[in-house]
């Protein structure tokens, strides 16, 4: 699959971000403090007045806490205001409206979870009102967003199919728990599908909606284990999968019977995984995430552009890449501990 790595921006702005914490004690930089500049201005301006909104379409999970976090730090780091938007719950409608909300706010830039076509239209209308949008977890390659931050959906979902095909020996019953109808969720599904087509074995026999809730998950996971009571395993493409399909095992007496692989880091996970009950989990570069769209962000107000042409602008050449990659991890006992640490420090920051 092809990947898009941006070195060159990476070191740009490590740079600028080098530069910012050198002048903490001030929201703005001035020339001579810089040592790149661009015509005797700063390479990066930032005031404490300048804000930038992150907007969810689901905010109460843990999931998320990675994100809010890092992107208040990395705000603060750089002296601008780092403000979160968005409904608690699954609510598409209500997302809708916290971006019209942002918009009338005119902050410098918006970061948005990516999780729907219909967010489309209101991504323009920020672009059009001259605000830079960058999308993060999942894309909105119809919007007119400046960048896509985070992993391939199909790559998450691929090197979970792989680890759960290894722990069943390349053969056995599988069954996924998913969102049917989000492109990346779909995406994730997609690329599990890819990794048990390798394994002639593997029979995916069932897929069970949870509806990014866990209550919903547990009751599709034990649906599936009355239809299928030789099931092998389980692989979730949601945060909620992995829990339910947990819960399912243990209260139906099949716990380490049912192998289980995960997505994303919540503590609850990892404590199952501590436990043997889930075999693993998907871990996506999520503090990093936050910390590339911040910078993102801010770099495309920057004054300093690298000079591609003699005015960029005019020739319509854009030098912020179109897609930073970010590589998922795999957790299991080996090395879930680092990450329930990081959990506690999100959590404590709240």
């Amino acid at each position: 699959m092809k990947k898009i790595f941006t070195a060159i921006l990476a070191i740009a702005l490590t740079l600028m971000l080098i530069l910012a914490g050198c002048n903490r004690g001030s929201a703005t930089l001035s020339a001579d403090e810089a040592s790149v500049s661009n015509d005797g201005n700063a390479v990066l301006t930032t005031s404490a007045s300048d804000e930038y909104i992150f907007i969810l379409a689901l905010s109460n999970i843990e999931y998320f806490n990675a994100h809010k976090y890092e992107w208040n730090k990395v705000g603060g780091l750089m002296g601008v205001k780092a403000s979160v938007m968005g409904p608690a719950d699954m609510d598409l409608p209500a997302t809708v409206t916290a971006i019209d909300q942002a918009i009338a706010q005119k902050p410098k830039g918006i970061c948005i979870w990516g999780v729907d076509p219909s967010l489309d239209e209101s991504i323009n209308k920020a672009v059009d009102a001259g605000i830079p949008v960058v999308a993060i977890v999942g894309d909105q390659p119809g919007s007119n967003r400046l960048t896509y931050i985070g992993s391939y959906g199909e790559d998450l979902g691929y090197l979970g199919g792989k680890k759960l095909a290894e722990e069943l020996g390349g053969n056995g019953k599988v069954s996924i728990l998913t969102v049917p109808g989000y492109a990346q969720w779909d995406e994730r599904e997609a690329g599990y599908r890819k990794a048990f087509a390798e394994y002639p074995g593997i029979e995916v026999v069932a897929v069970g909606d949870t509806k990014a809730d866990t209550v919903t998950a547990v009751q599709a996971a034990k649906d599936i284990m009355v239809r299928f009571p030789d099931l092998n395993g389980f692989v979730g493409c949601d945060s909620t999968a992995a829990i339910g399909a947990a819960t399912a095992v243990e209260e139906t007496g099949n716990a380490g019977k049912v192998k289980i692989i995960g997505m994303d880091r919540n503590s609850d996970i990892m404590e199952k995984i501590r436990d043997g009950i889930i075999t693993g989990t998907i871990a996506q570069n999520d503090a990093s995430i936050m910390y590339w769209a911040m910078l993102t962000l801010i770099s495309a107000q920057s004054e300093y552009q690298p000079t591609l042409t003699s005015n960029n602008q005019a020739a319509g050449a854009s030098t912020i890449p179109s897609v930073i990659y970010l590589p998922p991890s795999y957790v299991d006992q080996s090395n879930l501990e680092y990450y329930l640490e990081a959990n506690k420090i999100y959590s404590d920051a709240k």
